[in-house]
């Protein structure tokens, strides 16, 4: 056989074989979200794998790998076969933050994963227990000052956006309340919600239902703008902390060697779902902005956000507990 007749025989091969073909997915596809169930991350996962299994008729299994502020699943990810079979679910900590947090990572964003698209903006608020006796965010720096390191707030880890969240307020209203981590925001909700702990900075799809059933007090957005959810709930600048910002965003990646043809169609059908008028609106009636973009687009927020982070952390001296 000559090598031209061997070479068409090797490029039939690969056109039939299901992970090049236009049959994939072919078996069931895993999406690791490397935080415990509950959270807002595992909430937009569980929302994206339900229309995705719907468009392949195929399951997409929801992998909650928590722990060590999302590293632990975040490795599991970046080990995984690059076959396209394995979704990974990044934040903006666990893709932007960890890496400048933590010393030794098991893993390396830029060399382990190939960026899939942004999936969405989320938008934070910070949330009291209602037996924290504060309805402003500058009554509640005012009992902080006069109550230093006796206020404490949850996050769900060391680096995550939530603690980052946390320590920017501490840094820019001169304040000195007490971090307490958890695996995930599940946990540190509650904690919250039992008052073990006293506030929190996290997303307002994880605070929205206990905002309004009066079991947590919004005091401020996070944001540039209010939130239509919590149109009655000033920004942090309107609160008197001026230069506060802070949105997170969840994104998709897969393992580095992943085909391109394979890369392409996941962000091709990623894409779709997120056009679909019942998912923008159930995930803008939570307070998370779908968002698409290319996965050169999404490497440049990445890299973008990982010196920003950087920067950040090391001017504030911010340490993983």
């Amino acid at each position: 056989m000559t090598w031209k007749a061997v070479t068409g025989v090797l490029t039939m091969l690969a056109a039939a074989s299901p992970a090049h073909g236009q049959d994939f997915p072919s078996r069931p596809v895993r999406m690791i979200v490397p935080f415990p169930a509950g959270g807002g991350a595992d909430i937009i996962a569980r929302i994206y794998s339900q229309k995705l299994a719907e468009l392949w008729g195929q399951q997409v299994i929801i992998d909650n790998r928590g722990g060590a502020a999302g590293n632990i699943g975040s490795e599991i990810a970046a080990k995984a076969p690059p076959d396209g079979y394995t979704l990974y679910l990044g934040t903006m900590g666990t893709l932007t933050v960890n890496p400048s947090l933590y010393a030794r990572l098991p893993f390396n964003v830029g060399r382990d994963f190939a960026p899939l698209t942004q999936l969405v903006a989320v938008h934070f608020v910070l949330v009291v227990h209602p037996s924290l006796p504060v309805r402003t965010t500058k009554e509640l720096i005012a009992l902080a000052k006069t109550r230093p390191r006796q206020i404490n707030f949850s996050s769900s880890g060391a680096g995550g956006a939530p603690h980052l969240a946390g320590e920017l307020f501490k840094r820019l209203a001169n304040v000195d309340v007490v971090h307490i981590p958890y695996k995930g925001s599940g946990p540190s909700f509650a904690d919250l919600l039992g008052g073990h702990v006293s506030l929190t900075f996290d997303s307002i799809v994880q605070s929205l239902p206990y905002i309004r059933d009066n079991r947590l007090r919004a005091l401020a957005v996070l944001g540039t703008s209010r939130s239509p959810l919590l149109a009655d709930v000033p920004t942090m600048a309107e609160s008197g902390v001026s230069g506060y910002e802070l949105t997170n965003w969840f994104g998709l990646a897969v393992p580095v060697s992943t085909p391109k043809n394979i890369i392409n169609r996941l962000h091709a059908d990623i894409a779709g779902v997120s056009q679909t008028p019942d998912l923008r609106q159930k995930l803008l009636g939570m307070g998370a902005e779908p968002i698409v973009s290319a996965p050169e687009a999404f490497a440049v927020l990445i890299q973008a956000e990982s010196l920003k982070w950087a920067r950040i952390i090391k001017e504030a001296g911010i340490k993983a507990e």
